[in-house]
């Protein structure tokens, strides 16, 4: 195994599973202006690291068809940002955790509903554990984990787009982050000019930090790709989901009630399931 890459991975998904103690520290500051922070510094970041590869972005931009899949990935992601950010800041880091562990399995049932890939036996008995779990929170609960099923369900969208639209990663979202800084940089500017921007410089520094929470991990995510077969980085992916919840329960104290645990239990089955039969077709191939 390539160790480089390895290294790369775990970074990658380390940084994205310890990032709500990085939100966290931001809590005194709405998520929708966390989130015009992250763009905007993340837009200067990605003009620093996108020297060289300017003329890809502008073909990419060119192309109306890729341009079109591009801003609707990009309304996707931003969504998905803020209702990351929204649940941490919220204490409901467990439901964040829920809906990325989910995630993978909502991307299977994209790829055979609109892609029209084939689904093996092993892979949908983990899709209905995988809803026994969401239907077990509405059991206990009541109610549909939306903020859990609108994490998996936008991410997974944001997938099938970014698939689709056949764009280096950098040059993807170097776009979006382009696309959402205009907005950002207005909705910064209002909150400065209505004497709503942060007062002390630890905040200016975390939200400044956010570029790199942000650009990091995505950047190793692509280093890591380049290097690892997609079996190895299947099982490194739910590495971000164990680190949430764990920090959800031991450094939040977030109550995890038994019935919270049941749902837990069948979606940890489903990913084992889901996990387990990617690892045998690749040994057998």
């Amino acid at each position: 195994m390539n160790r480089l890459g390895l290294a790369y991975a775990v970074g990658a998904f380390g940084l994205w599973g310890l990032s709500p103690l990085y939100w966290r520290r931001l809590a005194h500051v709405p998520a929708h202006e966390i989130l015009m922070h992250r763009i905007a510094w993340s837009a200067l970041c990605l003009a620093f690291v996108m020297r060289g590869r300017w003329g890809d972005l502008r073909a990419a931009a060119g192309r109306p068809k890729t341009a079109g899949l591009l801003v609707a990935s990009t309304a996707l992601i931003g969504l998905n940002w803020y209702l990351y950010i929204k649940g941490i800041e919220d204490h409901r880091v467990l439901d964040t955790s829920l809906g990325y562990y989910i995630n993978p399995l909502v991307s299977m049932a994209l790829g055979v509903f609109v892609l029209g890939e084939r689904m093996r036996g092993p892979q949908a008995a983990a899709g209905a554990l995988a809803l026994a779990g969401v239907l077990w929170v509405v059991k206990a609960h009541g109610h549909l984990p939306w903020l859990s099923l609108t994490l998996a369900f936008t991410f997974a969208s944001y997938a099938l787009l970014r698939k689709v639209a056949h764009v280096d990663a950098l040059v993807g979202l170097a776009f979006e982050t382009f696309v959402l800084t205009v907005p950002s940089l207005l909705g910064l500017v209002w909150l400065a000019a209505h004497g709503r921007a942060p007062a002390d410089a630890r905040t200016w520094l975390l939200l400044a930090g956010s570029a790199g929470v942000t650009a990091l991990p995505l950047l190793w995510f692509v280093e890591a790709a380049r290097r690892l077969d997609l079996k190895t980085m299947g099982f490194l992916q739910f590495l971000s989901p164990t680190l949430q919840f764990l920090i959800a329960v031991l450094a939040f104290g977030e109550p995890l009630a038994r019935e919270r645990l049941y749902s837990f239990v069948l979606i940890w089955a489903a990913v084992a399931l889901y996990c387990g039969d990617a690892a045998l077709r690749r040994s057998r191939a």
